[in-house]
């Protein structure tokens, strides 16, 4: 029997619904890859099949980042909050929550972390520094820390020791980021070193501001960074705990923030002049030291 016009039959449906979810993948992917440098190596050390997954984790954190760093807009996080809700409700609108309703289903992940990022990154609508370096570390408790949990999620891992692994390697990551970047977000107004720090080490806010690197400010970013290489490299134990497909990706990711680390001190913690970056090189570097299962400390 022929079907009516204008109706489409299950087999029709069936076929265009996996055209739209292997469009919501591509969309996460690319997305993915125009933002995280360090994906260009570790996409193509990951399984195949994890790809697309990774992709949609990604993709939705750095939506979220964006909506609050680049556009500064409250009601696009809460909208993505709505929409995350909905697509863990089986309904989800638009390519990156498909992707990541379909990714949530297949590996029975959480809604929590998702949320957490969001959590941080309203925070960051309002940003007043940190006291504490463990004020730093609560606030990669959602801005950071989330992403690992996820992609543990991902090959079938939910223990706490695991996590709290995956935590200190995001954290450490995180924090290299920050000190990679003090003269960037000085220009948008942000200081994530730690105002205890900053007193500890006798460096003024004006100082920071007119990019001063004196002793003083040597020996404060030299116990941050030094500090950071801790979280990372206790971290990155968890390559040990895992199998070697996950194992790569630890070690790429660990091995990113310790490369970062390093550049900083090559340019004598002067991260005014010049913002210390990886090159091509260092990423070849990274890749040849995942398969190998070393870390170059």
């Amino acid at each position: 029997m022929t079907p009516m016009p204008g109706k489409k039959t299950e087999l029709t449906a069936a076929w265009d619904s996996e055209v739209q979810l292997k469009a919501a993948y591509a969309y996460c992917a690319r997305l993915a890859r125009s933002h995280y440098e360090n994906f260009t190596v570790a996409s193509w050390l990951m399984p195949a099949e994890m790809r697309p997954h990774m992709y949609a984790i990604y993709a939705y954190a750095r939506t979220a980042d964006d909506y609050a760093d680049e556009e500064r807009d409250l009601d696009k996080l809460n909208r993505m909050e709505q929409d995350l809700n909905d697509a863990y409700e089986g309904k989800p609108r638009g390519p990156l929550f498909i992707a990541i309703a379909d990714t949530v289903r297949r590996y029975d992940i959480p809604r929590e972390p998702f949320l957490d990022l969001l959590k941080a990154f309203r925070t960051d609508l309002d940003f007043q520094g940190f006291e504490t370096i463990d004020d730093l570390l609560e606030y990669a408790r959602y801005s950071a820390n989330p992403v690992g949990r996820l992609v543990l999620y991902l090959f079938g891992y939910r223990d706490p020791e695991r996590q709290r692994l995956s935590d200190l390697v995001c954290s450490g990551l995180q924090l290299a980021n920050f000190w990679q970047d003090v003269a960037v977000d000085l220009k948008k107004g942000r200081i994530y070193i730690p105002r205890a720090d900053l007193k500890r080490f006798g460096v003024g806010t004006e100082e920071l501001a007119r990019g001063e690197v004196n002793d003083r400010f040597v020996a404060l970013m030299r116990h941050e960074v030094d500090f950071a290489r801790s979280l990372l490299l206790q971290g990155a134990e968890l390559h040990r705990l895992v199998d070697k497909r996950l194992a790569r990706d630890v070690l790429i990711f660990a091995g990113g923030g310790l490369a970062i680390l390093r550049a900083i001190e090559r340019v004598g913690y002067d991260v005014f002049r010049r913002r210390p970056t990886l090159g091509k090189l260092d990423y070849i570097r990274l890749g040849l030291h995942a398969l190998s299962r070393r870390l170059e400390i």
